[in-house]
Parts: C-alpha cells; sequence; structure tokens
C-alpha cells in the first residue's frame, strides 16, 4: 500500500483546508494525511481537535461521536470514554494549540519534522491571519492611526510561513490570503510583490515557482489578479474571491499542473438551505413568544406609511404571503434539531454535506434580533424578491431606517449595511464579522425575518454536517467565517495530489 502524504496546516482556523486534503481518496483510498494543524484560538483549536478524532476512526466512527455533537451526552461524558483513550492522544498529536511567531521555532519544528517522518513528498498549507490585509480592515486602521496600520505585525505573519518554508523545504505549498492583499501596501511597497518575490527565493540555494490553481501560464507571465479563486466558479454556494498560491520547488517546477475546473451552474443558496428545517427568529431584550413575534412581523406592514417606493402594491402583496407564512413558523432552531434530513438540490453537494448517521441538524439555532431589526429583515428580503437584489439603505421606508443620522442622507455611507442573501444566486463572502451581527447575512425566505444560523453559513462554506463547531455561538460564527470552503480545497488537494503522483 502507498504511504498517505503528510500535510502540515499552518494558521489552520476551523481546519476547512485541512479538511479538504484530507477528504480526497483515490481508488476508495485516502490520498493525505493531516499530519499537523497550529492554530492558536482556542476554540477554533477544540474543533480541529475534534475533527481530528473524527478522522482518526476511518470508517468507524463511534456512536459516542455523534451522541456528542447531537447534544446527547457531555464533552466529559464524551472524553471518559475508555476505549477512545488512544484516539484523543493522536488528535492531540495532530491540532496543536500555538501562536506562530510567538511559540518557539524550535518546537514548531520538532512537531513538523515528526509529522514530516522524514517523507521526501509532502505539502504545507495554510494562510496567515488576514485582517491587516482586508479592504475594510485597512480602511478602518489607516484612518485612525495610520503609524500603527504600517507596523501591525500581522503583515509579517507570512514570515514565519517563509521560515518553515525555509528551513523544512516543502516540494509543494499552499497560501491562501484575501484578494485584499493585492493592493496593501507597507512602507510604500507592494506587500504582494514583496510576498512572491520572498517566496520565489527563501534563500540562496531555495527557489520556488509561484504558480496558479486556475490558470496553467507560467509564473513569470501572471498577473497578481491570476492568482485569484472566485469560489462560486468551482460548485462553492458563496461568491468568495480569495488569492490563493501554489508554490511549487524549483527541482519539480519541469512538472505540468492541472488547473480548477470551471463548473457549468452557480450553485445557490436555496439549493443548500431550501431543505433545512425552517425557523423563526427569536425577540431579544423582552420576552420571546410566537405569538409576540408574530405580532412584530405583522406590525411591519405599518412602517409604510408614507412611504411611496416603487413596486409598493406588488410588496405589500409579498409581504402579506410572508405573514401568512410565518403564523406557521414555531420553532426558533436548537444546538440539535432531530428528524429526517431533507436531500440537497445539488447531488454534489449532497454528498459532501450530508451524513444520514446524524438523524438532524447540528448548530442550528436562530439568533435573537431587536423588533426594529426583524421588521428590517422581513421588509428588505420581502421586497429582495420583487427586486431580485438586496435593496440599500436608502430604499427603506422612513419609518424602518436604522435610528443614526446618517441613514437618513440618500448618500449615507454602508448602503449595503443590511444584505439579503439572494435564494437563487451564491450568497456573498461568509467573513469573521457574521460572528458581530446578522445584518449582512439575512435568510432570502421573509417569513422567518432572521440571519443565517451557523450550520447555514457551515453549508455556504460547504463544512459537512457533521463538523461541529466547538465554543459559544459568537466564536463559531467567527470560525466558519475565517475558514477556506472545504470542497474548494478538496478540489485544490486533487491538484496537488496529481502533481506529486
Amino acid at each position: 500500500m502507498s504511504k498517505l502524504i503528510p500535510v502540515i496546516d499552518l494558521f489552520a482556523g476551523p481546519g476547512g483546508l485541512g479538511e479538504g486534503f484530507s477528504s480526497l481518496k483515490k481508488n476508495d483510498k485516502q490520498v493525505f494525511k493531516l499530519a499537523l494543524s497550529i492554530e492558536k484560538d482556542v476554540n477554533a483549536h477544540q474543533t480541529l481537535m475534534l475533527r481530528a478524532l473524527f478522522r482518526s476512526f476511518g470508517n468507524k466512527v463511534p456512536d459516542s461521536y455523534y451522541d456528542y455533537i447531537t447534544g446527547k451526552i457531555t464533552k466529559q461524558e464524551f472524553r471518559n470514554d475508555k476505549r477512545l483513550i488512544k484516539y484523543f492522544g493522536e488528535a492531540g498529536n495532530e491540532a496543536r494549540n500555538a501562536t506562530l511567531g510567538t511559540t518557539a521555532a524550535k518546537e514548531i519544528d520538532q512537531w513538523i519534522k515528526a509529522g514530516i517522518k522524514g517523507y521526501s513528498k509532502w505539502v504545507l498549507i495554510g494562510g496567515p491571519p488576514c485582517q491587516a490585509y482586508s479592504l475594510a480592515g485597512r480602511s478602518k486602521m489607516m484612518n485612525s492611526d495610520l503609524e500603527k496600520y504600517e507596523s501591525d505585525s500581522r503583515h509579517l505573519l507570512y514570515k514565519e510561513y517563509l521560515r518553515i518554508i525555509k528551513k523544512h523545504s516543502p516540494p509543494v505549498f499552499i497560501m491562501e490570503n484575501v484578494k485584499g492583499i493585492l493592493s496593501s501596501k507597507l512602507n510604500g511597497e507592494l506587500i504582494f510583490k514583496k510576498i512572491i518575490r520572498d517566496l520565489g527565493r527563501p534563500s540562496k540555494d531555495l527557489e520556488y515557482e509561484i504558480r496558479s490553481l486556475t490558470l496553467d501560464t507560467s509564473s513569470n507571465h501572471l498577473e497578481p489578479r491570476d492568482y485569484i479563486i472566485e469560489s462560486e466558479l468551482y460548485g462553492i454556494p458563496q461568491a468568495r474571491h480569495r488569492v490563493i498560491l501554489f508554490g511549487v520547488r524549483k527541482d519539480l517546477s519541469k512538472k505540468k499542473h492541472q488547473v480548477l475546473n470551471v463548473q457549468d451552474d452557480f450553485v445557490s443558496v436555496n439549493e443548500v438551505l431550501g431543505s433545512m428545517p425552517i425557523i423563526r427568529s427569536k425577540l431579544s431584550q423582552e420576552p420571546d413568544s410566537i405569538k409576540e413575534w408574530h405580532k412584530v412581523v405583522q406590525a411591519t406592514k405599518s412602517k409604510l406609511s408614507g412611504w411611496d417606493g416603487p413596486l409598493k402594491k406588488t410588496l405589500i402583496n409579498e409581504m402579506a404571503k410572508g405573514i401568512n407564512l410565518a403564523g406557521n413558523i414555531k420553532s426558533t432552531g436548537a444546538p440539535f434539531i432531530e428528524g429526517n434530513v431533507n436531500p440537497i438540490a445539488n447531488q454534489i453537494l449532497n454528498k459532501w454535506l450530508l451524513d444520514p448517521r446524524l438523524r438532524g441538524t447540528t448548530q442550528h439555532e436562530a439568533r435573537s434580533h431587536m423588533r426594529s431589526d426583524i421588521q428590517r429583515y422581513f421588509f428588505l428580503s420581502s421586497y429582495a424578491k420583487i427586486l431580485e437584489r438586496s435593496p440599500k439603505i436608502r430604499e427603506l421606508p422612513a419609518k424602518l431606517l436604522p435610528d443614526h443620522q446618517n441613514a437618513k442622507f440618500i448618500d449615507a455611507p454602508f448602503q449595503d449595511r443590511f444584505r439579503v442573501q439572494l435564494g437563487g444566486l451564491p450568497s456573498t463572502t461568509i467573513v469573521s464579522h457574521i460572528s458581530k451581527d446578522g445584518h449582512y447575512y439575512i435568510h432570502p425566505d421573509s417569513s422567518q425575518a432572521r440571519s443565517l444560523s451557523v450550520r447555514e453559513a457551515a453549508r455556504l462554506q460547504t463544512f459537512p454536517d457533521n463538523y461541529y463547531f466547538e465554543g459559544n455561538k459568537t466564536s463559531q460564527y467567527g470560525q466558519v467565517g475565517n475558514a477556506v470552503p472545504p470542497f474548494l480545497a478538496y478540489q485544490i488537494a486533487k491538484i496537488v495530489a496529481e502533481f506529486l503522483s
């Protein structure tokens, strides 16, 4: 039997990249072995540990795993299962809670060496934290403190990635980051140019060719934009655009590589979310009940008085249908909803996401929202069906405008402050800000009058339904938003496996 190819995952988050590589099989046999994943966030590390444990069972995942993620047993009861002690130990060796750039390099190097086991064929994956490169983050920081922005250490975390490349000379590497990295500058120089230059020659006697995964063009003729992967083109139900670099060591550079295959059709939000249990939002800052919540939704009609927006009559009829449907929704969701899981319309993702052993849906619980937000969500999602786009703040009736001065102006900033995810299209990018509030992630079904649940966000990111996120709900949302879509990573893994074979 051929050896599994070790994978070392840096800045792993909850493990999206690693999940894709670990899931690849050839002739029903696993191709890659996730040997090490390093993550500094405690909750994300716990998620990595649990997934490492899940993988270690192979095709014989014990019932106790499902009992734990569905809430039938506690974490302590799960860990007390003596039959699993060996597996917990293996998971602890794979998933490490450490901070790259802070944890001693010697210790990191020992973990990597133990993971590689002397194999000449292995893969380095991951990407440095992206807050300093994100367009919103840069705008906010540069406006408040340019000096602080220029000196932000997160600009330089890729140097730890570079140090590991220099030390361990992987045959290939995959490095991911936000699109904003292409225009970000440090001390007047484009960061991306510096990264390409540094990764291309980590040391005098070590060189890499930095390739694109969407073009088979020579790296000498690639433009920065050629490294952008638009996820919706490759079967991901989300318009997530990220820079992903494929580094090939110079001694292997004569080998050609395949590129990602563009899919015939987009996968829409409704295709992956439409089959999920229907739940309503909760009322925050006041007692919640079905009756009171329904009254809040019904009262949205009164907010249209004095408003002369286009298609008002059509909108009123659409809202009436939503109000009628809302009256039948009782549940606000739960950490686990037991019952048959309806198939997903897209057959490929149906197989990728669903697990019949779950017998239900985990982490599908609605957020609590203020009355004003519930009414805004209901109005906007109803209006979006008619306009076939998400309305802007300036299109809200005066009585539904947010309670701050800027919102009253036609040219108010952040016109997309509230964004409906359109059912017939891929979603917008799921980012970590979803942990703060749900305004950018309004469910397309107006009758539910809410933002997306953790599981819905995870499905749009293509995390399998049996992938469980540890920590509180805020942390779960943040982990999902920070991840690489596993199904995209799976397609990248295919390219890497074929190249190394």
